[in-house]
């Protein structure tokens, strides 16, 4: 579902990062929807990169995973403009203040018209969509204050701030949403 709403507004050709790679699945699909991108994988965690690096290793255009920490400002300094950034399921799971760099810099990186894809549960006017999501948005907090849902409408704030375009809503399967902003 994910690489059917993507791959039509994806750029065909051009430098994408994903941030926050995980296994490296996620990439490893993306890059075969869209073979005409070099794909750059990320993570933060050591033994996720050797996953990413055992996904990818037969994919002409993956490059070897980056060591990227997305909530630390500045993250997005050394790395070339990118035509496409997609993240998948990260947002929740990390506090306000990262996910706000997250975003600012992931903006930041983007070449003009780049887009800036992600995926994931988000709060509407500030209500879950559901009782699970109600749930898991609960214990995510209860482990963590700092993280948990964003609403729409601060991811909508942090975008405009970061100059990115009004952003596209897409709903998608279980009440998550894959939201793309344009750079330009």
């Amino acid at each position: 579902a994910k690489r059917a709403e993507l791959t039509p507004r994806a750029p065909v050709k051009g430098a994408a990062l994903e941030i926050a790679s995980g296994t490296g699945q996620q990439v490893a699909r993306f890059a075969t929807a869209l073979p005409g991108l070099h794909w750059q994988p990320s993570d933060i965690d050591t033994e996720r990169l050797r996953s990413i690096t055992a996904w990818s290793a037969e994919a002409p255009n993956i490059a070897a995973p980056l060591t990227l920490n997305v909530a630390t400002d500045g993250w997005s300094d050394p790395l070339d403009p990118m035509d496409l950034i997609v993240t998948v399921n990260l947002l929740h799971l990390i506090s306000d203040a990262a996910a706000e760099s997250c975003l600012a810099g992931a903006a930041k990186t983007l070449s003009p018209r780049g887009l800036l894809a992600f995926y994931g549960p988000f709060l509407r006017n500030g209500l879950a969509t559901s009782d699970g999501d109600a749930h898991f948005h609960a214990a995510l907090r209860a482990a963590n204050p700092e993280t948990g849902y964003k609403d729409v409408a601060w991811v909508t704030e942090r975008l405009s701030d970061a100059g990115l375009a009004t952003p596209e809503f897409c709903a998608m399967p279980s009440n998550n949403l894959m939201i793309f902003a344009r750079k330009g």
